[in-house]
Order: structure tokens, then sequence, then C-alpha cells
């Protein structure tokens, strides 16, 4: 049977990686596009220059289609154009859908929390649209359940592919979500306790030790980026939210604010307890730290 998602991004599998900044490793979206899956570079706030380097690292590590994920609060006008022209597919988050970005030639995705959001995606013109459900980690959109989103985006994109995202954990997450109407997963917790994952050690540990429950809505990791809720490690919140040090750390020499944004890697020194530990409630299907290629065998090999 043929899939809209893979037909449309080139791929085999119809599950996608989450564009995680500080997470994405040059080694995990490799691993992903290899198994047949679709990596994603997350841009972020990263400079032009770190961006080509990863670019030019990937096209040596895989030959398989892969994208870029821009969040339109860090897009940079002036070094959005030449990241583009590097990539086939991109895609956007955390902000209405609008035209300007949806650039001539290109696969443009865009990731929803709700109807009338992913409408707009496709009234811009988007070739795909994410729907992000509230059981989501990091920077939340939306505050519907996967469960209920799936089947309402679907009825109002049409045949546009659809990518459900939040809270995929398993391969029965990725049967219900594909049998409510989506085309194909995006992953994002999962990969973060991956053996490719660039997080510090303790934040693998506490999401391994974590269950669904653990994973909290919040708005507590503001400082940097107000106004976007996040889904985390509620012992994170709990320590961020009490009396600590402030710069919570370090990424080598840069100091990390208490209730910033940037999750620790395996660079950051301090309080790592404190800091941005971004959980989905698919943590509870984090049982240890495994390489991608045996995660996706998981969540793919009873999907269809």
């Amino acid at each position: 049977m043929t899939n809209p998602f893979c037909e449309l991004v080139g791929v085999e599998l119809p599950l996608q990686q989450a564009a995680m900044t500080r997470v994405s490793t040059s080694a995990m979206i490799a691993a992903v596009s290899n198994a047949g899956g679709l990596g994603m570079v997350a841009v972020g706030r990263s400079p032009l220059a770190a961006v080509t380097a990863q670019i030019d690292e990937l096209a040596s590590m895989t030959s398989r289609p892969f994208g870029a994920g821009f969040i339109i609060e860090y897009l940079n006008p002036d070094t959005f154009e030449p990241i583009v022209d590097r990539f086939d597919i991109i895609e956007f988050f955390y902000a209405w859908p609008d035209a300007r970005y949806v650039v001539p030639g290109k696969i443009v995705g865009w990731q929803v929390g709700s109807v009338d959001e992913a409408r707009a995606a496709v009234d811009v013109g988007c070739g795909y649209v994410i729907a992000q459900g509230f059981e989501g980690g990091g920077h939340v959109r939306g505050t519907t359940p996967l469960a209920e989103l799936i089947p309402a985006v679907r009825d109002a994109i049409g045949e546009v592919p659809l990518i459900a995202s939040g809270g995929i954990g398993c391969a029965a997450d990725v049967r219900q979500a594909i049998a409510l109407g989506a085309d194909a997963v995006r992953i994002g917790t999962r990969f973060v306790a991956s053996a490719e994952s660039d997080v510090h050690p303790r934040y693998l540990e506490l999401l391994i030790e974590a269950s669904a429950d653990d994973a909290e809505y919040t708005d507590v990791f503001a400082v940097g980026w107000p106004d976007a809720p996040q889904r985390a490690l509620a012992s994170a919140i709990a320590l961020a939210k009490a009396d600590g040090p402030d710069p919570v750390g370090y990424i080598g020499s840069n100091p990390l604010p208490r209730r910033g944004t940037t999750p620790p890697n395996k660079h950051t020194t301090g309080q790592i307890e404190a800091m941005a530990l971004y959980a989905g409630r698919s943590v509870g299907a984090v049982t240890a730290v495994k390489p991608v290629a045996e995660i996706i065998a998981e969540l793919m090999g009873a999907s269809s």
C-alpha cells in the first residue's frame, strides 16, 4: 500500500525524527535516515556556519533524505535563504502558518496544535502537516489530546500528508495514530534517549526512571522564550521552581539561566536535574538507552 508521506519526501518508513536543538546530532539524523525514516536538522539559533558544517557532515554519513526544522521565534532572516538552499525539505513550528516561508520548489511542513492552524498551513501551500498532541514533549503548541486531534485534522486537510506527534513511544502508539488517520509519526522523546543523542548522562538516567505521568505540562522554563508552554520531567520542574543558583550551570563557558529553555548536553555542568529536561508522555516507553536503529525497529516492526 502506498503512503503519501513516504512518497512525498522519498523515504521508506512513515516515521520522522523531531528536530531537537542540542539533542539532534548528525549521528542521530543520519541513523534515522539510513534506517528509512526522515532525519531532521534542528536549526534553532545556530549560526549559518554551524548548520552548513552539519549539512556537509551529514552528506558524508547518509545519501538518504533529511530536512531542516525552523522555530519561527529564532529564525534569522539573514541566514534563512542560504540554509534553505541546502535542503529539499523544510518545516516550521510555533507561529501561525505564513506563506512567506513556503519556499517555491521545497517540500514545506508546518507543525500545528489545532484544526484551524492545520487548515491555515494547507491554505498557505504547505505540502504536509504535523499535528502535535498535548502529550508531546518540549514546547507544546496546542491543548488537544492526539487521539482527538488526528481525526479532526485529517477531516480538515483532506489528502495532504499528515504526521502525528506527541506521546508516541511504542508500536501500539504508531498503529493507533495511523488507524486514526495519520500517514506517519513523529518521534522525539524516544530519540532523546538514544545512543546517538547528545544529552547529558543524568538526563538519560532520569528519562529511564520516569513514567508517563512524570512528564508534566508547565511554563517554568521560559527564560529566553516566554509564552511557550512545555512538557518536561516533574522533578526538573520542581527543582527549577525552588531557590537555587543563577546561572544554573554552564555549557562550556556559556552560562545557562535558571529556568532557561536549554536542555543539558554532554558538555553541560551545574545543577543538571534543575534544567529543562523535556519529555513527552511517551517517556514511559523509555527503558534503556538504545541505538536509533533499534528504536525504529521497535516502533515500526509491528506497525503495519
